[in-house]
């Protein structure tokens, strides 16, 4: 295994110590990890899921018990792509099998956890990611206990319930349950799968892009449109994009734009205003309860992904994700709010001239169709 390290301050620390930040400026970490270049002429005949693109990760299958097949896994990846326009393709990660792509980055955190052996693990979420930690957890046979808001959907907690994990409600708000589980993750013998501070979870999420640089036969749309309110999967496909240029497996990098709801918008506004980090924002109701984000620990690194693609940002309304949500069920699509905004973008602000991904990200099936206003 490599080493934490902290890229505001450089502090170093061993991935089995066990801790979830960076104890000087309490930061989230990175991974001191060189990805090997990925031949798309060996993926032929590779196992059907993430752990095919193996040279790219930073836990290799065959360090796990038993080769490739002894790794956590419940399959997850090789989700579709979709026309939706001429230019437009939607890759739907809503397919996952916990139904929401953060399976991606849950089964990196269950695998290190398997291998670290802790005395249990903690999450905490939103929902989706709550569930997927859940899920794999439950596959790797580890003790597991989640953190969501006391008004996360009812679907979702009834999900993460069913994976055996134990359940904190937290009233309040995302961040007053961030804490509440931050609290937690400090005591002995604790595993935190934060997908946010661990950047595990950031290596999972890369083979989004990955896949799709798989199913382009080794290209990458001009643009990719992604979510943004921990920016877990912008931030990994990010990750991904420099490894396939840096090993001249693309010759462009895509542009990063990046999605926001207009109700809580920090990274918006810190990157048309050309700040490099945010104010925290009032936490605000959302239909896209999945990136209403006040303060995202990663915003410095998120601002300058987005603008060194040469990317932007832009912000939907509540009337747009209903419509949005409601346009996708009528071609047979049927997802979150969260999982609609991506979609409500590309309407609202004209992003279809240039070949494009955009990514569905969470089942309907966990929400229901959004309210009216």
């Amino acid at each position: 295994m490599t080493d934490y390290q902290c890229p505001m301050c450089g502090v170093r620390s061993p991935v089995e110590s066990f801790a979830w930040r960076c104890p000087r400026c309490h930061g989230p970490w990175d991974l001191d990890f060189t990805a090997a270049p990925v031949s798309l002429y060996s993926l032929a005949g590779r196992v059907g899921s993430l752990w095919r693109y193996e040279e790219a990760l930073p836990l290799a299958a065959a360090e796990a018990t038993g080769g490739g097949p002894g790794a956590v896994s419940l399959g997850e990846g090789r989700t579709p792509l979709v026309r939706l326009t001429g230019s437009v393709t939607a890759k739907l990660d809503f397919l996952m099998p916990t139904l929401s792509f953060k399976d991606r980055g849950a089964v990196m955190l269950a695998e290190f956890a398997r291998r670290l052996k802790p005395r249990r693990v903690i999450a905490d979420s939103s929902g989706n990611a709550g569930t997927s930690i859940a899920a794999y957890c439950a596959r790797a046979g580890l003790d597991c206990t989640v953190y969501v808001p006391a008004a996360t959907s009812p679907k979702k907690i009834e999900q993460i319930a069913a994976h055996g994990a134990r359940l904190e409600l937290v009233p309040g708000d995302r961040e007053a349950t961030a804490r509440a589980a931050r609290t937690a993750a400090d005591e002995d013998g604790v595993f935190y799968a934060s997908h946010v501070h661990n950047p595990y979870f950031l290596h999972g999420t890369k083979t989004y892009v990955y896949e799709i640089w798989e199913d382009l036969g080794g290209r990458l749309p001009e643009v990719l449109v992604l979510p943004a309110g921990n920016g877990t999967l912008l931030l990994g496909a990010h990750l991904a994009v420099e490894e396939l240029h840096a090993h001249g497996l693309i010759g462009e990098r895509p542009a990063l734009v990046a999605v926001q709801t207009a109700a809580v918008a920090p990274l918006a506004s810190a990157f048309h205003a050309g700040a490099d980090d945010i104010i925290p924002a009032e936490a605000a109701p959302t239909l896209a309860e999945g990136i209403a984000i006040p303060a995202p620990p990663r915003a410095r690194q998120i601002l300058a992904a987005v603008r060194a693609t040469g990317g932007t940002f832009h912000t939907v309304t509540e009337d747009q994700i209903r419509a949005a949500q409601l346009d996708l069920a009528a071609r047979g699509l049927f997802v979150e709010p969260t999982g609609a905004a991506c979609w409500a973008a590309i309407g609202a602000h004209g992003l279809g001239g240039r070949t494009t991904v955009v990514p569905l990200c969470g089942a309907g099936a966990k929400t229901g169709v959004a309210a009216g206003g």
